[in-house]
């Protein structure tokens, strides 16, 4: 097979129970336009929670599409990887052996500054991080394995969310503690959804028409697993997880930012706050992870990780002040609009209100036309121009970038209009644009 043939690029993200997929091609187009072209998707959920469902979309009008379709035989990653590599070839005519390099989305690279090729070393490195991302280093490892035994003709390449963030100054990824300690052990914020960051950098950057470098935006990518960040001159200034994605904004089933001390509260024998020693439970590190990654966030408040059920039953038509003591729907609801407001506030100072755009992203950014209303209006006290209406209802069917705002053209502040965008961001194709142009692989 000649290397001409061989030029597919395959973009996988693995999370915690779910797995998706996108097939590229490389482009030969204009210098501006994107370097790949895309075939198709592919999309694995509940894989935990078995049966998991696959859903299968090629790119091309003609071609049958599957959604939703129960899998009995998808136990783990590996399985599910193994039923996309079948389908591809059964189902889409995809010779497999073109597929070059797989890009594998890797939460947390540690002090990895830029993409590394799968080998026995930066394999063992990932594996050593996992339990600093318990949620999706695992996964992706799984995903990893899978694909060098499916695929054993393709090189595997893995593009860490953490890159995004090595510009974040020392005085401000440091934690106040012996600093001897902190760097023989790692111990400072890394930061994630770095792929998100810097696509959503990219697409808003050309949506303005304005260079990257000279953008200054916070941006919020809100998800199950959800964070902000503080872009200054298109580089990221800070951003609310930290040593590892369970700091900040609450999500699906993290509870976010805590009193540290809080879990030997939650765990101790007496049922109260106590300081008695013989009260104490053991936590272990295992322990206190479980609880604060899995067994917290709103599933813990409301029973539910669906954010659009929350939505529904949040009641947000009724201003009673009282009403989140007996609605743990709108008690969910409030929190998380508190959390954001605290960190975007924080940022709009950091950036002293120097800001082209808030942004919104991830899958509750992107559908969640309530929140953004919420958060619209409450930042309009810092000049963030108000959200039109019919524009906010409407974001589904615009393009990567859709301006939610009532802000004319030429309205900037100091050059800075205080927009409010919606970014449709797309972490695969992050990583097989920057596969792409990476002179190394080609």
């Amino acid at each position: 097979m000649s290397t001409h043939e061989q030029n597919l690029v395959l973009a996988v993200n693995a999370g915690s129970s779910s797995l998706k997929i996108s097939l590229y091609s490389l482009a030969h187009g204009s210098p501006d336009s994107e370097p790949v072209n895309l075939i198709l998707t592919a999309s694995i959920s509940n894989i935990s929670a078995p049966p998991a469902t696959f859903s299968f979309k090629p790119n091309s009008n003609d071609a049958s599409r599957i959604k939703d379709e129960p899998v009995d035989s998808i136990k783990d990653h590996a399985s599910a990887f193994a039923h996309f590599v079948e389908r591809l070839q059964g189902h889409a005519d995809v010779d497999k052996n073109r597929i070059r390099y797989i890009c594998h989305r890797v939460v947390h690279g540690g002090d990895y500054n830029e993409p590394v090729e799968i080998n026995k070393q930066s394999y063992e490195h990932i594996e050593k991080l996992s339990d600093l991302a318990p949620l999706h280093n695992g996964a992706a490892l799984s995903v990893i394995k899978a694909c060098i035994s499916d695929l054993p003709n393709a090189k595997s390449v893995a593009y860490f969310d953490t890159t995004f963030h090595r510009s974040i100054p020392l005085h401000i990824s440091s934690y106040a503690i012996d600093q001897k300690i902190a760097k023989e052990r790692g111990l400072k914020k890394y930061g994630f959804h770095g792929l998100s960051y810097a696509f959503i950098l990219r697409s808003v950057s050309r949506y303005l028409d304005k260079p990257p470098e000279s953008l200054n935006l916070i941006v919020l990518h809100l998800g199950s697993g959800a964070s902000a960040c503080a872009i200054k001159s298109g580089n990221s200034l800070d951003t609310s997880m930290g040593l590892t994605p369970l700091n900040g904004l609450p999500g699906a089933t993290r509870s976010g930012s805590i009193d540290p001390s809080l879990i030997f509260h939650y765990t101790n024998k007496a049922g109260r706050i106590t300081h008695d020693p013989s009260m104490a439970a053991h936590v272990g590190v295992t322990m206190a992870e479980d609880i604060l990654n899995r067994k917290s966030g709103w599933k813990a408040i409301t029973g539910t990780t669906d954010f659009g059920v929350i939505t529904e039953k949040a009641q947000l038509e009724d201003p009673d002040p009282e009403l989140a003591a007996r609605n743990p729907n709108r008690l969910a609801f409030d929190l998380f609009v508190d959390r954001i407001l605290h960190y975007v506030g924080s940022y709009h100072l950091k950036l002293n209100g120097e800001v082209d755009a808030l942004v919104f992203s991830g899958g509750i950014g992107e559908r969640s036309l309530q929140l953004r209303n919420v958060i619209a209006e409450r930042v309009g006290c810092l000049g963030y121009a108000a959200v039109e209406k019919d524009k906010n209802e409407n974001v589904k069917s615009g393009g990567v970038v859709v301006d939610i705002s009532t802000a004319p053209q030429g309205s900037e502040q100091n050059g800075r209009a205080k927009r409010v965008l919606v970014c449709k961001t797309d972490e695969q194709l992050e990583m097989a644009r920057e596969c792409a142009i990476d002179k190394r692989f080609w």
